[in-house]
């Protein structure tokens, strides 16, 4: 167990740490190999762990190239805008309805699709309206929790989703039929934390008069129109793959690709430069920390986390459920979610208790929230944060989101009971 920490620990201090530009997906390989070397994992390891992840990884390369079409094309912006002007200059509504959108996109393009794509729009609008550095700071700080406590509806809304529906089979229907409650409800009680918590630094009146109209940012009128109608007819794609038990990659990457293409054809896009910018590096980090990961699975973490589990599934619903979301969500923060849905998701897998699944993706997806490392989503953000001049510290960030993640984490983990 020694060594296995030990390589998992150093690696992640490297992906946290980045020293001179090494890029998170790099470590994350190097990680892999050197845990090859030790035999801390072998060949079948990596095989089993690419079995686990190839389909969450493809799927989210295809929602990252579909969001970066779509914000080539002006859709993200004229969403956000759109958001300022309905809420009429009134502080709290455009509070409200940026939180409204941000839950929108994360549920529809994955949060790491709205820290990526949504979060510099909404810092572009938030400084043309020429709000002041607390307020600015209230909007972020809310936009970048709301992308991960909403990111529980769909399958595609998070890698954490994917890679547990495949684990336990778990049709996208039927999932989507589980946690339609757990999302409004995270949703809503999210906004209202953040309110509470930030609300002192939003101001009564925003002067809107100084945004753009939304039709001005549009790239294509016609293809803007059309993405709705693409949107919905891709949303269908996977109730029918549900059927045909097809894997969710083939809708979200095909999908990305066909929209790709359409963009490229009518030059509102250019499908070399999309593809060259789409993160790859995510596709190494998911193979490659799964694989350090599996070694702490080797060494035993799996069957010990198994035993506390079987355990606390004889106390009832409410202990099993809750335990289980606060463990989750506590590994999560310390060790970030993607190794942690892996490692719960096998230590759960002879527990009979189906909904302590769900329990674990909710745990997952809002546990991070707790430190700046607990999720990739939210390393992208502070990346993207930083490079717009925004330096959030880490105390600074770690105080927030312990004060938010607890309360709502408990009440979402309700609506499963």
């Amino acid at each position: 167990m020694f060594l296995a920490s030990g390589i998992f620990i150093i690696t992640l201090i490297f992906v946290i740490w980045q020293p001179k530009g090494l890029q998170i997906g790099t470590t994350a390989i190097i990680g892999a190999i050197v845990a090859l070397i030790l035999k801390v994992v072998n060949f079948n390891d990596v095989l089993d762990v690419t079995n686990i992840v190839w389909d969450a990884t493809l799927a989210f390369i295809g929602i990252i190239i579909l969001s970066m079409v779509l914000d080539e094309i002006g859709f993200f912006e004229w969403c956000a805008i759109k958001m300022a002007k309905l809420s009429n200059g009134s502080g709290i509504k455009m509070f409200i309805y940026s939180l409204l959108l941000g839950s929108f996109v994360s549920a529809i393009f994955a949060n790491d699709g709205a820290a990526l794509i949504l979060t510099p729009i909404i810092l572009a609008k938030m400084k043309i309206l020429k709000l002041n550095t607390k307020t600015i700071l209230a909007f972020i700080l809310a936009g970048g929790f709301i992308s991960d406590s909403a990111s529980l509806p769909f399958v595609f809304s998070n890698l954490t989703n994917i890679v547990t529906a495949n684990y336990f089979n778990i049709g996208f229907f039927e999932y989507l039929s589980n946690m339609i409650l757990p999302y409004i409800v995270s949703t809503l009680i999210s906004i209202f934390v953040l309110w509470l918590i930030l609300g002192k630094d939003i101001p009564k009146n925003i002067d809107i008069s100084l945004l753009k109209d939304p039709d001005e940012v549009l790239k294509s009128k016609t293809l803007f129109k059309f993405s709705w109608f693409f949107l919905l007819i891709l949303l269908i794609g996977y109730f029918v793959g549900d059927y045909f038990d097809l894997p969710v990659s083939l809708f979200a990457l095909s999908g990305a690709i066909i929209f790709l293409a359409i963009a490229s054809y009518t030059k509102n896009a250019k499908a070399w430069l999309t593809i060259k910018n789409a993160p790859w590096q995510v596709v190494w980090f998911s193979i490659g920390l799964y694989i350090v990961v599996y070694g702490l699975k080797n060494a035993g973490l799996t069957d010990y986390l198994s035993n506390i589990l079987m355990h606390l599934s004889t106390k009832g619903d409410f202990v099993a459920v809750i335990s289980t979301g606060f463990i989750s969500a506590f590994l999560s923060a310390i060790m970030n979610n993607m190794p942690t849905v892996m490692i719960m998701d096998i230590a759960l897998k002879n527990v009979p208790h189906d909904v302590l699944a769900y329990a674990n993706i909710i745990g997952c997806n809002l546990g991070p929230k707790m430190t700046p490392f607990g999720s990739l989503a939210t390393l992208l953000w502070l990346h993207v944060l930083s490079k717009k001049g925004v330096h959030i510290g880490f105390w600074q960030y770690t105080k927030f989101g312990l004060l938010v993640t607890p309360p709502v984490l408990f009440i979402v983990l309700l609506t499963l009971i």
